[in-house]
């Protein structure tokens, strides 16, 4: 079975910084993009990051010059770290598999999410 586990969230003061992390299992991670997404209360899911198996990265004009998205293969471990953080980032954090270049996931695999508090 496909799972993906999120951790790293908490909450946290304006400025401060997290790590999340994403363990897959149960497909080759290597033949996948990853990005990672968040849904804040009452709003949509939304695209954060995502990294090309060539190691390219994207990331929502929200995110960028302050979150990092990497990947371990070894590991099969996605990572994003999320410095200055803002009351604007709460939300619940998960990571998918998407087709490369973009956010977009039909594969319809979600982990459970991991909670990030900023306030």
């Amino acid at each position: 079975d496909v799972q993906l586990v999120e951790s790293g969230g908490g909450s946290v003061e304006a400025g401060g910084s997290l790590r999340l992390s994403c363990v897959v299992s149960g497909y080759t991670y290597s033949s996948y993009c990853m990005g990672w997404f968040r849904q804040a209360p009452g709003k949509a899911r939304e695209g954060v990051a995502h990294i090309d198996s060539d190691g390219r990265k994207n990331y929502a004009d929200s995110a960028k010059g302050r979150f990092t998205i990497s990947q371990d293969y070894g590991k099969k471990t996605l990572n994003l770290q999320m410095n200055s953080l803002k009351p604007e980032d709460t939300g619940t954090y998960y990571c998918a598999p998407v087709v490369c270049g973009g956010w977009h996931n039909p594969y319809n695999y979600w982990g459970q999410g991991t909670q990030v508090t900023v306030s």
